[in-house]
């Protein structure tokens, strides 16, 4: 819980160092939970909106974690001795969201690499 913290607080933005899988997984799942119980407690009020996808909690969280996880993201590929870069095939339909898959669960690099 410390890294998801972490990843909150201190490192919120933190573009150029590393994340390993452990930091990444757990922000992922903390994000995950919390969106989805956010997003139920805004189909319960009436606020959620299903044509944007979020309500009105549920998009007050995606604002205000928006850019830690996209930090987190970069410094996953940091970890992989990748540049952040890569995080823009999101944009490529189905297959960039995959393949950026298959990136955030490569082994880190056991050495120090040009990030760190």
């Amino acid at each position: 819980m410390d890294l998801v913290i972490k990843c909150v607080t201190n490192k919120y933005f933190d573009f150029s160092t590393r994340a390993p899988r452990k930091e990444f997984w757990l922000f992922v799942l903390f994000y995950s939970l919390a969106y989805l119980i956010l997003m139920g407690i805004d189909i319960s009020m009436g606020t959620f909106n299903p044509i944007i996808g979020f309500g009105f909690l549920s998009g007050i969280f995606w604002m205000a974690t928006v850019v830690p996880y996209l930090a987190v993201g970069v410094r996953r590929l940091h970890d992989t001795n990748r540049a952040g870069w890569w995080l823009l095939l999101i944009f490529v339909p189905i297959v960039g969201a995959i393949w950026l898959l298959v990136l955030f669960c490569f082994k880190s690099d056991e050495d120090a690499n040009r990030f760190g």
